[in-house]
């Protein structure tokens, strides 16, 4: 009887299971996390400047007593000129037991994707790395980078957010 459980068409009927993304923008481009990762969502209020942390670390901010380092997506990733209007917003997020908050143009709101719909993304490393693209999905006429915002975030090249938050 155990063995029956373990067979199966698991793995086809996982491709049907929709998970939830929050979407947004940074620069003309859009893209897609894990809502499960997401905290909570906050409009942008400069943060406490650290002194020597890279320049996508903008600084830190006490929310709620929890001392959380924020840092700028599109400084990080090269968007060229970077502005910071009504619509930015900073988006709290729960990555690897730690709180971590990130800055991004505008969020567009939360969409159902099933595996079948995150299609391989191509090999553009030149602009951002792939090992953090879980591939990309087009829902009406929108394409959207799915990101592994943990693994993203839990980096070798964002560790420098453990010691800007110490």
């Amino acid at each position: 009887m155990e063995a029956m459980t373990q067979g199966g068409s698991a793995a086809g009927e996982e491709d049907l299971v929709a998970s939830e993304y929050l979407t947004f923008t940074l620069g003309s481009e859009e893209y897609a996390i894990d809502i499960l990762k997401v905290q909570e969502i906050r409009g942008y209020e400069p943060p406490t400047l650290i002194a020597n942390a890279p320049a996508f670390i903008k600084g830190v901010i006490n929310l709620r007593g929890t001392i959380v380092p924020i840092v700028d997506l599109r400084i990080k990733f090269n968007l060229g000129k970077i502005e910071y209007t009504p619509f930015t917003v900073v988006i709290i997020l729960n990555v690897a037991g730690r709180v971590i908050g990130t800055v991004v143009d505008s969020v567009s709101d939360v969409i159902s994707l099933t595996r079948a719909q995150i299609r391989p993304a191509p090999d553009f490393s030149a602009t951002f790395d792939t090992k953090y693209i879980l591939g990309l999905a087009t829902v009406d006429n929108r394409m959207m980078i799915v990101t592994d915002i943990e693994r993203l975030m839990t980096s070798a090249d964002m560790e420098l957010i453990d010691s800007a938050a110490a």
